[in-house]
């Protein structure tokens, strides 16, 4: 019933917006915040609830839909997606927060579409039938073009707005003909029965890489990455949060329960063609990133280097592997959303992301730097923070697979230290060319529960570890 509690308060917070006059701001933006944050202590409550002992689904909602058509609303979640379901709710409402005071045109619609966002991700993480997976999937794009083509901060968010939008759906385009057909085969879209389902060699292979163009797009691996960086750029700060924390697992979710939950034949087939890619994105967006001038367009850089490396983990075949890219995933979530919050407070008060006009904010801006160094550490991998122990466990894994993938895999740490270091060095210190107001309790509170969940991850990883441990090893040991 959790998850139906989630859903309903979603639903229900839209439905106060939408009677809710627009000249009351505040009011709006109280009831969305309270809404999500109310959600977020309920996911908690799947965390607390969830058995790890078990790899099935678990607070499973079943309920007739097209029964003619033996298609059906199915949602659970297991150890692979709890911590997408907790990750979704815990970066919305600082979303919300972040940005309480710089969208002030149209925020009713802003929230409303926030709030739906949200409540599709959800459904995402928790669908258990192909259909309305696929159906989920792609309605995202609909809140996510508006946010960046409406509340964009540049005259090409439109542009930035259709990129994102024509990309990802052509890739998707090729998925929807391989879910007519596994529905045609099987007679069901039943995840769970789907996998117990084997699908002929060849069949497997053609349905792989109808899969692989949509969520290839979503990571993004190259060469479908070119709209992420134009995205980011033209966003605003919740939007750039959203599609880095959130929007980019959607594409490494869709690996490890499809591509390789369905099609594990094809998945180790391919593992040489992902290797090759994935490896090719890591190095050549963080050489791309350090040659960057704009702040979020350098971090959107890293979030493909980062997303790439997930994707190495995913295809190592090994449930360390799987456990480290899950982990990272979720590492990813913390750090990156935390670094385009950096960069929206700084956007807040100079309205310009150019890398040049910041120096020597640590004479008047001394939290703020303290709190950036946290997560550019993070960045980079150092002992103690999430991305270490993601990484450290990731490249393990992948020396095992492939040594010369690993050695080319760890260039992301040395390049990821270079650009990391670059900018915090170029924005912290030397003259001082701007005088700021220091972080205000509010944007503390946005970065306060990023930092904790930093540094559990780093310190006592297997917090999370342990409950995603027997849905990851249900997956690997059964398909490979």
């Amino acid at each position: 019933m959790l998850l139906i509690y989630i859903l309903v308060i979603l639903l229900l917070g839209v439905g106060f917006l939408l009677i809710i006059p627009d000249n009351q701001k505040l009011i709006l933006k109280q009831v969305s915040l309270g809404c999500t944050s109310v959600v977020f202590v309920i996911s908690l409550l799947l965390w607390v609830g969830f058995d790890q002992s078990t790899s099935k689904f678990q607070f499973v909602v079943d309920g007739l839909w097209l029964p003619v058509a033996n298609i059906n609303v199915i949602l659970g979640v297991d150890g692979i997606s709890l911590f997408f379901v907790i990750l979704t709710t815990l970066i919305f409402p600082l979303c919300i927060l972040s940005s309480w005071f710089s969208i002030n045109v149209g925020v009713k619609s802003f929230l409303i579409s926030f709030m739906l966002m949200e409540f599709v991700l959800i459904l995402v993480f928790t669908s258990l039938d192909l259909v309305l997976f696929y159906i989920f999937f792609e309605t995202v794009l609909i809140p996510m073009f508006l946010v960046i083509g409406v509340w964009g901060s540049r005259q090409r968010k439109v542009r930035a707005a259709y990129l994102f939008f024509l990309y990802t759906l052509f890739g998707s385009l090729l998925m929807l003909i391989a879910v007519i057909y596994i529905y045609h085969f099987s007679g069901t879209s039943n995840y769970e029965i789907l996998s117990t389902i084997e699908f002929s060699e060849y069949s497997q292979r053609w349905l792989w890489l109808a899969f692989f163009a949509s969520f290839a797009a979503k990571v993004p691996m190259l060469p479908f990455h070119i709209w992420l960086p134009e995205a980011h750029v033209e966003a605003p700060t919740a939007g750039s949060v959203i599609l880095a924390g959130i929007l980019l697992k959607l594409g490494s979710y869709g690996f490890l329960r499809f591509s390789w939950g369905l099609f594990p034949e094809a998945s180790v087939y391919f593992t040489p063609f992902i290797f090759s890619l994935s490896l090719l994105g890591v190095v050549y967006t963080s050489l791309t990133a350090i040659r960057q001038t704009d702040l979020k367009r350098l971090v959107a850089y890293t979030s493909v280097a980062h997303m790439n490396l997930v994707v190495i983990g995913l295809f190592t075949g090994s449930i360390l592997g799987v456990e480290a890219a899950l982990l990272q995933s979720l590492s990813h979530g913390f750090v990156s959303s935390a670094l385009f919050l950096i960069i929206g407070v700084l956007y807040d008060r100079w309205h310009s992301r150019v890398v040049k006009y910041y120096s020597g904010l640590v004479h008047s801006m001394p939290v703020f730097i303290i709190v950036f160094l946290f997560f550019t550490m993070a960045n980079l991998g150092l002992p103690g923070t999430s991305s270490f122990v993601g990484e450290f466990l990731l490249l393990l894994s992948a020396f095992e697979a492939n040594s010369t993938a690993c050695f080319f895999a760890a260039t992301s740490m040395v390049l990821g230290g270079a650009y990391s270091l670059w900018l915090f060095n170029r924005v912290a210190y030397g003259n001082a060319k701007l005088i700021g107001l220091d972080i205000s309790l509010r944007e503390f509170v946005l970065f306060l529960p990023l930092i904790l969940g930093t540094l559990i991850m780093g310190i006592y990883p297997n917090v999370f570890l342990q409950p995603m441990h027997a849905a990851v090893s249900n997956i690997v040991c059964v398909n490979v």
